[in-house]
């Protein structure tokens, strides 16, 4: 970077955050930056504060001390403008009687003084967005009739028809198979490419390693945060999940693994000692010290 140019601005910021209750922290002190255009995946165990986190960007988890910003304006106890969401889908009642359009519909609520009735303009960018992702003909459907993967594409559809410019996902490939994991990761790549910012919670460490570029390994703090290569070891896992986990790599291809002693049952399939990996790691307890170089690995 040259001396004339400005230092990148995070999209999101956390500055020394507290979050909870008074009668339970969820994490405490926090510090952590999402630059435009990331493409970055939280992992941990349960119970780490992950989707308190991604709330807590949504205004809607009880910040105690620190202050949230999201490009340049405090968080203050609402959803920012510019933000979409796609909550687990296991959270969602399948039983109420709503159509895929008006599901979708329903992301307009910001920005449509008719809802729910729709402009003709409006039901148009609806009917594009809908057909960019593979389910137009399913826009009179009742949600509830659909497959997992069709239901997750709807929300992702609610999420975008606003135009936002950081995109949220809590476990948007729980529930559904391996090939429909793959198929939503390889659509929010092409949603990134198009210059969304997106932050999602998963626990499919092998679907993080193939698919995103940055990776968040979160246990109420930051333990590390880089590239997935360089920051999935066993060492980190290890301590991010507080549990024995083991990484393998062959060729381009690698595999966390977090049975009991992990790693044991690999072995005799393994050759030679270096099949698994004990290497280094891109270690960072905070985000500081390093935002340089996030904001140009992403920068498309």
């Amino acid at each position: 970077m040259s001396s004339s140019e400005h230092p990148p601005q995070p999209l999101i910021s956390f500055s020394k955050v507290t979050c909870g209750y008074k009668e339970k922290i969820v994490f405490k002190d926090l510090s952590l930056m999402l630059f435009p255009r990331q493409f970055a995946g939280l992992v941990g165990p349960s119970g780490a504060g992950k989707s308190t986190l991604l709330k807590a960007i949504l205004g809607i988890s009880p910040i105690l001390s620190g202050n949230i910003t999201f490009a340049g304006k405090q968080v203050n106890g609402s959803v920012p403008p510019d933000v979409g969401y796609v909550p687990q889908i296991e959270t969602v009642d399948w039983d109420f009687p709503v159509t895929v359009e008006q599901v979708v519909a329903m992301g307009l609520y910001r920005k449509s003084t008719r809802l729910p009735w729709l402009t003709g303009g409006e039901r148009s960018v609806i009917r594009e967005l809908l057909d960019r992702l593979n389910i137009g003909h399913y826009a009179e459907r009742q949600i509830k009739l659909l497959s997992g993967g069709e239901q997750q594409r709807v929300f992702l559809a609610r999420a975008l028809v606003a135009n936002p410019k950081l995109l949220i996902l809590d476990e948007p490939t729980s529930g559904v198979d391996v090939k429909t994991q793959h198929a939503i990761l390889h659509l929010l790549g092409e949603i990134n490419r198009k210059g969304v910012t997106i932050l999602l919670t998963t626990h499919d460490l092998n679907a993080v390693a193939r698919h995103l570029p940055w990776v968040i390994c979160f246990n109420q703090k930051v333990v590390a945060q880089g590239d997935p290569d360089e920051v999935f070891t066993s060492e980190v896992l290890s301590r991010t999940y507080q549990s024995d986990m083991a990484v393998f790599r062959q060729g381009d291809v690698m595999m966390v693994d977090d049975s009991p002693k992990a790693g044991h049952h690999f072995a005799k399939h393994v050759h030679g000692a270096d099949s698994q990996d004990y290497g280094h790691h891109h270690t960072s307890h905070e985000s500081h010290g390093h935002h340089e170089s996030n904001e140009e690995r992403h920068r498309h």
